[in-house]
């Protein structure tokens, strides 16, 4: 389980593909990662295969991995958001994150208001029904508030909603946010909460029987 706080701003060194599966090595600037420990890599839960004590991390990418997230289409150089598993006696300071995506949402605008950055994103329509103004959503890994939602929007001819979400300059400043570029994909993770209250309502308990 992840907060959402990222806690370093990595690289990717290599990304080999092999067969419908990728081989990720990443500059992480952790040199006490651990063999098998979870480390979400711009919001993807990630199993560490490798490290060195430089930093240096692998993580093997399953093709349901790829095909779920934006992560098949990172680059040596590309900048991503990290975050170690959540300690339990840690502070949660951003919201409850599993690192399991949900989808792909699109960057459309960025522009800075003040010190603060507004970014705008398209986001497919199937998951519109965890969505909430003011709720929480996770993107690229990291914990943010919802700020405004539009609907019945289009993008490239696919049906959707927006998203607006205001950055202050720290989170700008300490992901990978800044290097982005408009119609890059990013991953997105909805509510777990709102997930629970979904199916616990679509499959009620069921209903005594009086004898």
């Amino acid at each position: 389980m992840f907060s959402g706080i990222i806690t370093h701003l990595g690289q990717v060194e290599k990304a080999e593909k092999e067969g419908s599966a990728l081989r990720l090595t990443v500059q992480t600037g952790m040199p006490d990662l651990e063999l098998g420990e979870s480390v979400a890599v711009n919001g993807v839960c990630l199993t560490v295969e490798t490290y060195g004590k430089s930093g240096q991390a692998t993580f093997f990418l399953s093709p349901e991995t790829l095909d779920c997230s934006a992560l098949g289409k990172l680059k040596p150089q590309t900048k991503v958001n990290l975050e170690r598993a959540l300690q339990l006696n840690a502070r949660l300071s951003g919201h409850i994150v599993q690192g399991h995506v949900d989808g792909k949402a699109t960057l459309l605008r960025a522009q800075k208001i003040g010190e603060a950055h507004e970014i705008t994103l398209f986001v497919p329509q199937e998951i519109r029904r965890y969505f909430v103004p003011k709720g929480s959503v996770c993107l690229d890994g990291v914990s943010l508030t919802i700020n405004d939602i539009k609907d019945s929007q289009t993008y490239q001819g696919e049906l959707g909603f927006t998203l607006s979400i205001m950055l202050v300059p720290h989170t700008w400043e300490h992901t990978r946010f800044h290097s982005l570029n408009i119609s890059d994909e990013m991953n997105i993770e909805t509510d777990i909460i709102g997930r629970y209250v979904e199916t616990m309502l679509r499959f009620p308990p069921p209903v005594p029987t009086v004898s």
